[in-house]
């Protein structure tokens, strides 16, 4: 190993300075036992390595040299800005696993805790049980946090755990007394994003871990904010506020800023995660799918998991598509967005009669009561402004878009997409308009989000935004189209409820179709959680308003709601693995809305199925005594990866270990791995008449001592699915037994279908004992040939 720094010179001695092309960040993985003994650390190391392989000194670099993180708790190596040759020069070199380049990513309450059971008097069993998460510590890399906010006072609560080693990391508006019993930890990671994009403006963003945006104030406060009395954002949804696990300890990592979030200072919040002491993980950013050796959250969150913290990641905001869903990995909750049972409704009244059902949480001065306003559309002639030749930006709002002197005084409609839901009203605002209707598009179909926007507004779904366009086409001179915009507040007990959010993300996984992903949904629509008093509700730079909660909906909200549960799960069950924590989580979550009816999809009003809410809503109570519960160590993710055909570079890359894949592969195929929910994908090729695969799953007795299971199936429409054995008898608490789960697709259900097409049918494993059933989803995918 010693040798690396000889061959890294040799390498980049024959690349000249017109061949190394433009510097981006690079993180590279090291094999921890490799240093050369010449160098007395491994920062030394790591710097030496970079200048050499840049053949370019330390002049471009910025002071104190290439290096931004190092990294050595969840990750061992560093990162680097370098040239491509310099890092394909770094990766060919000895004792080094990999070289990846950085990617950056996007951001993707009074009601939730009692729609999900924890609010009850007495406190529920699983609060009770898990003192309601108190010792815990939720890391929640986010936008940082508002330490002053009373959802994260201490009161009440018993000293910093003795174990805890994390930092408070003091700066401009965070002074070093902002860490407390309950926020015992806050850091923040800014180098990768500075060393892209440059210094951070001061006057816009702070350079400590407080949040000058909202994002991680919001999601903190859903994992484990206190009780808080009264909550509400601007009159809307009135009540207590309380976060999943009101007791437990929260460190605030921020590694999201105004130009993103960058996958160094993530994996940097990774590594001092780990290295603090956390428990959880909770994760709202999402991004592009990459093999899980060149994704560098998959990376940070196996060293996590590795450690015995659960990490919870959002599933991402790009629904209601397929192929949509992010955080795949399958040592990681993947979580999508739900409904509650409670809507802001903010009707359309037309001047011809028609109703159209809206939703907004628009709090300030109201349009006039009685009166109808003039509509126009920006995509119409006439809406756009002279200095916008198109239509098509009118029709969006965007900026500097509309005519004032023909919006001026009236409703605007615009259409969803490009810019912000908020950020179009500001647009209509500042050209004079006095509201908004908000349309769907076809591809948003009906799922509708309530803002807070700067002026009078709503959002109507796909259908009723047709219905309002014509309406407008149709008018004349004679006879405008009028209308006005009805707010009536808040209303609790919605039917049906839960449905899966239109823009949470959808299977199947892209990266490996045999782990159903997103794995379960909870709410993450129209939340209401703790808001810094320095930001505007809207989230745009006009707002002057101020609120000290605010209703956001996206994964981003549904993230924290698994990772404060989790949180209860791991202080009831300390000894609990996170495979097993997550399996409790999916083997009990329900499919069934409140008309006991499967749930729906919120964009088409159809059902749903297991590639939109993954094993189905997370029901907390359930999961405190799930009977069984499917483990997995790491080395279970390693077969996993080697029967993925991934080389052993590719693996060490990931799990900092070599692996011997030829008995993984002789084992089975990656679908073995013993996951909570089964997935099968058949290419119809014409050569078999029958189409089969298998499952081995082992089965972890947590229910309390001697139990016999029962499978009952429900085989995906189509298919024929066996069990063997049908019963597991358990002897005793702790005790593992497997079986096999064959199933069977015939060809002839590709005949019918268009080439290149997929048909998808669900059913259900169900292990009953006749207290306990333990479901998992089994889903069935068959693809037409291409010709």
């Amino acid at each position: 190993m010693a040798l690396l720094l000889l061959l890294v010179l040799a390498a980049a001695a024959g690349v000249s300075a017109g061949e190394r092309g433009e510097e981006r960040t690079y993180i590279v993985r090291v094999d921890a036992d490799a240093k050369p003994s010449v160098y007395p650390t491994h920062a030394h190391w790591y710097e030496a390595a970079v200048m050499s392989a840049s053949d370019s000194g330390s002049s471009g670099w910025p002071e104190g040299g290439p290096l931004i993180h190092t990294y050595s708790a969840a990750f061992h190596g560093f990162s680097a800005r370098m040239t491509p040759s310099a890092a394909a020069v770094l990766a060919s070199a000895p004792g080094v696993a990999a070289v990846l380049p950085e990617r950056v990513r996007r951001l993707a309450t009074t009601r939730s805790p009692r729609f999900l059971g924890l609010l009850s008097s007495p406190p529920s069993a699983l609060l009770a049980d898990s003192d309601f998460g108190a010792d815990l510590v939720i890391a929640v890399l986010d936008t940082g946090i508002s330490p002053s906010h009373r959802s994260f006072h201490d009161r009440g609560l018993g000293p910093v755990p003795a174990r805890w080693r994390g930092a408070c990391s003091a700066g401009p508006g965070f002074p070093p007394a902002s860490c407390t019993r309950k926020l015992v930890g806050a850091r923040f990671f800014a180098k990768g994003y500075e060393a892209a994009s440059g210094p951070m403006n001061a006057s816009a963003e702070a350079r400590s871990p407080l949040d000058t945006d909202g994002h991680g104030t919001h999601t903190a406060s859903i994992a484990a904010g206190r009780y808080a009395f009264p909550a509400s954002s601007l009159g809307y949804a009135r009540g207590v506020a309380a976060g999943m696990a009101p007791k437990a300890r929260l460190a605030a990592y921020k590694v999201c800023w105004a130009g993103g979030c960058f996958d160094s200072d993530i994996l940097a919040a990774f590594d001092a995660a780990v290295a603090d002491g956390v428990d959880v993980v909770s994760l709202s950013v999402g991004g592009v799918v990459v093999p899980y050796y060149l994704d560098a959250i998959a990376i940070g969150a196996f060293g996590a998991t590795e450690a015995g913290i659960v990490v919870s990641a959002s599933a991402g905001n790009g629904g209601p598509g397929g192929l949509t869903v992010t955080n795949v990995a399958p040592w990681m909750a993947t979580v999508g967005a739900g409904s509650m049972d409670r809507a802001f409704p903010a009707n359309v009244r037309l001047g011809d009669g028609q109703v159209l059902d809206g939703v907004s949480v628009y709090g300030g001065p109201a349009l006039e009561p009685g009166k109808m306003y003039e509509l126009v559309y920006g995509g119409s002639s006439g809406g756009a402004s002279s200095s916008s030749s198109s239509g098509y930006s009118a029709s969006m709002c965007l900026d500097g878009s509309l005519d004032p002197a023909t919006v001026r005084g009236k409703i605007v409609v615009c259409d969803r997409g490009v810019n912000s839901r908020a950020a179009k009203g500001d647009v209509v605002h500042r050209a004079g308009g006095v509201g908004m209707v908000l349309a769907n598009g076809a591809f948003d179909g009906e799922g509708l989000v309530a803002d807070c926007h700067v002026l009078p507004a709503t959002a109507v779904g796909a259908a009723a935004g047709e219905k309002l366009r014509k309406y407008i086409a149709s008018s004349t001179k004679q006879r405008p189209a009028t209308g006005t915009i009805l707010f009536e507040g808040t209303r609790l007990g919605v039917h049906p409820a839960p449905v899966v959010a239109a823009f949470s993300a959808r299977g199947p996984n892209p990266q490996s179709p045999e782990i159903l992903k997103p794995d379960l949904i909870a709410p993450g629509l129209n939340i209401l959680a703790a808001w810094p008093s320095g930001v505007g509700p809207a989230g745009v730079p006009s707002d002057g308003r101020r609120t000290e909660f605010n209703i956001l909906s996206g994964t981003s909200m549904a993230c924290p709601h698994v990772s404060g549960l989790v949180a209860l799960l791991k202080a009831a069950h300390p000894t609990w693995s996170p495979a097993a924590i997550k399996s409790a989580l999916m083997t009990t979550a329900y499919v069934k809305d409140n008309r006991n009816g499967t749930m729906t999809d919120e964009s088409t009003g159809a059902v749903a199925d297991s590639f939109d809410f993954g094993a189905g809503h997370v029901d907390p109570m359930r999961a405190m005594d799930p009977g069984l519960v499917y483990d997995v160590a790491p080395a279970d993710y390693v077969t996993f990866l080697c029967n993925l055909n991934y080389t052993e570079q590719n693996i060490r890359s990931i799990t900092r270990r070599t692996a011997d894949c030829r008995s993984a592969r002789r084992a089975g195929h990656a679908g073995n791995l013993n996951y909570p929910s089964m997935s099968a994908t058949f290419v119809a090729d014409g050569t078999k008449a029958t189409m089969r695969t298998h499952f081995i799953r082992t089965a972890t007795n947590v229910g309390g001592g001697r139990a016999t299971y029962r499978a009952e199936v429900r085989a995906p429409e189509g298919c024929n699915v066996t069990v063997r054995p049908s019963e597991l008898a358990f002897r005793r608490d702790g005790q593992k037994l497997s079986f096999v789960v064959r199933v069977e697709a015939p060809v002839a259900a590709a005949r019918k279908m268009e080439p290149g097409s997929s048909l998808v049918r669900s059913g259900a494993l169900t292990w009953t004992d006749g207290r306990h059933a333990v479901r998992s989803p089994i889903v069935v995918t068959v693809q037409a040939p291409l010709e």
